[in-house]
């Protein structure tokens, strides 16, 4: 029967749709429960919101990396790596020089430090000269005080580089370049003193125990000399420069013609007999007068412009 419009359109009405059965579920919720919310506003169902523990971070990514094969053997790849390139660069080096014996140069201690800088101040009052063996092996500085050294070269070296900086920003003429080339110098006129040593022994015959690391070492302790006078220049003048560079220079040339006596003069009996054997003591001491003048001027050459 039709009803009559009386303003409204009649509706049909919904059926409600019934909950869903377990069947009906087309997969299966595998995901762990849901973690309790703490004062979260929203909640995303198999997805943890929450800080993971120090354990959940690090514990489980350690274990995984050491319990992986591959990650263990690009570890052990890596450390042979490492030591074959060790070896390499330990082979390299001691191709041109021996890293123990570089070592034998640099046993000091205090106490030898001391009296070697009096010995070079002050060598007038030493008696003994004579290096020290034990079972044909020169006992090391620290415990025989003539025996060479490169630690305190190569300190003064150092010191006298920053007292040349010091020096030249007193006087107002401070700049890298200028630092740069005082440092270059001094250390070119080492190279050039060792390489004219060992040429001169090895055109004259002369055999003797003198390494480069000994010539190295009596040709750097000329820089304990130069700090004094550059000090005593600009403390006192012109004229405290100059008598500390007579001071300097007589007793360094005193300390390397005792020094190099011990080593080139007394090895005379390995000489082979012969016409020019007996001109040979007079080339030795040439040597030795030689290396001992020029030290002055080296010295004066590398003090003379610090001080004004």
């Amino acid at each position: 029967m039709d009803l009559p419009h009386q303003g409204y359109r009649a509706t049909k009405p919904r059926a409600r749709a019934a909950p869903p059965s377990a069947d009906s579920v087309l997969f299966e919720d595998t995901s762990s429960p849901a973690p309790a919310m703490h004062n979260q506003g929203y909640y995303t169902p198999g997805y943890n919101m929450g800080v993971p523990s120090n354990d959940m971070q690090g514990g489980a990514g350690q274990n995984n990396l050491f319990a992986d094969p591959m990650a263990n053997a690009a570890m052990m790849y890596g450390s042979s790596l490492a030591n074959q390139g060790k070896d390499m660069v330990n082979k390299e080096i001691s191709r041109f020089m021996s890293v123990n014996k570089l070592k034998y140069f640099f046993a000091v201690d205090t106490r030898y430090v001391l009296k070697k800088l009096m010995i070079l101040m002050f060598p007038y009052t030493h008696q003994d000269w004579e290096v020290r063996y034990h079972r044909d092996t020169p006992l090391t500085p620290r415990q025989d005080v003539n025996a060479p050294d490169l630690y305190i070269p190569t300190m003064a070296f150092i010191t006298y580089i920053l007292l040349a900086g010091m020096a030249l920003g007193i006087q107002k003429r401070f700049s890298p370049e200028v630092l740069g080339l005082c440092a270059s110098t001094a250390l070119v006129w080492i190279i050039i003193e060792v390489l004219v040593m060992l040429l001169s022994l090895y055109l004259l015959t002369v055999h003797s125990d003198l390494s480069t690391f000994d010539l190295i070492a009596y040709s750097g302790y000329k820089y304990v000399g130069m700090i004094f006078t550059v000090l005593c220049g600009l403390l006192f003048g012109s004229d405290g420069y100059f008598v500390a560079l007579a001071w300097s220079s007589c007793a360094l040339m005193f300390f390397i013609v005792r020094s190099l006596k011990m080593k080139i003069l007394t090895s005379l009996s390995s000489d082979s007999m012969g016409t020019g054997s007996s001109a040979k003591p007079h080339l030795r001491l040439y040597i030795t007068v030689a290396t001992a003048v020029f030290q002055p001027i080296i010295i004066y050459w590398l003090t003379s412009h610090l001080v004004r």
